[in-house]
């Protein structure tokens, strides 16, 4: 064999490494977000998570809609009182339904197909060798549902319910390195 064949060889299997590397990446990402979760890693997760861009798409979907025909406001001509009364109430904000799924636990047991607050505990998973395996076998599996050079959707199916899927965004920051941009949660989880 030729040196020049060698070369030529080893510039198309550079190719290849290359490639499988670029495309496998955002999987790669999600891994490592589930095991900085897992493992309660906050300045990781922070690394592989674009927070304000994830809580904006979370707090859409969970915001109540505003009812379609509102109320007319009050009028001074005809109920000063009630117009008083809306003045000086006090302005609370709702209740940020978002921080559940932003803290460690929330990115944890959604990672593992859950919902906030309904994963099972750490202390219920077998941590053995043999355990790991099986958990492993069991699933559930995260699969890509789309890809393209900048954005991958990966879905991971809830484990007691396979119609239940929660859908991570991840977009490309630099050639290797991916965010997590957006949480699409299962239909009844949202609005609530």
């Amino acid at each position: 064999m030729t040196l020049q064949k060698r070369i030529w060889d080893l510039i198309v299997l550079a190719i290849f490494v290359f490639a499988a590397a670029f495309a496998t990446a955002p999987w790669f990402a999600f891994r490592a977000l589930k095991a900085a979760a897992q493992y309660e890693d906050v300045q990781a997760i922070g690394e592989l998570v674009d927070f304000p861009a994830v809580r904006r798409s979370l707090t859409g979907q969970l915001v109540v809609d505003a009812p379609a025909a509102k109320p007319e406001a009050p009028s001074l001509w005809r109920d000063p009182m009630s117009v008083f009364k809306k003045a000086i109430e006090p302005i609370a904000p709702p209740e940020p339904k978002v921080d559940r799924y932003l803290t460690v636990a929330g990115v944890s047991a959604l990672t593992r197909g859950y919902a906030p607050g309904k994963a099972p505990s750490a202390a219920a998973r077998d941590d053995t060798l043999a355990g790991q395996i099986r958990d492993t076998l069991r699933g559930p599996y995260p699969g890509i549902v789309y890809w393209d050079p900048n954005r991958v959707r990966i879905a991971v199916k809830r484990p007691d319910a396979s119609r239940k899927v929660t859908i991570f965004t991840f977009e490309r920051k630099a050639l290797f390195t991916w965010k997590l941009v957006h949480i699409r949660l299962p239909g009844d989880e949202r609005q609530g």
